[in-house]
């Protein structure tokens, strides 16, 4: 699963496009995120370029804030306890896909 601040038809449009198989969540205003403290302000600088590019992030978030959710992971087993976390806000660095199943498997076997 999957938490954006994109508005929902976004959201379907990136699933189809993309031919994702699983459940990206509407997180809009970065409600959730702010509650995990994993919201940053885009800088006016980057704004503009973002613009450029044409990524208008007011018209796919539905609102005029400017901000994104710091990218962040979280595995929770059964009971809700959270046995891995992992945020960054370099988006490039992110946890090995391999690393994370063997969590899984780890927490699967536990139950």
């Amino acid at each position: 699963m999957s938490i954006t601040p994109q508005l929902p038809e976004h959201i379907e449009a990136h699933i189809k496009d993309e031919k994702l198989d699983f459940e990206i969540l509407s997180d809009s205003g970065n409600l959730v995120a702010r509650e995990y403290g994993l919201v940053f302000e885009i800088p006016t600088y980057l704004k503009e370029a973002y613009l450029d590019l044409g990524l208008d992030l007011a018209k796919f978030n539905g609102d005029d804030s400017w901000t994104l959710p710091i990218p962040a992971n979280f595995v929770v087993d059964q009971k809700g306890t959270i046995v891995y976390s992992d945020a960054d806000p370099d988006y490039r660095a992110r946890p090995e896909p391999d690393d994370i199943i063997e969590l899984l498997g780890g927490i699967r076997s536990d139950s």
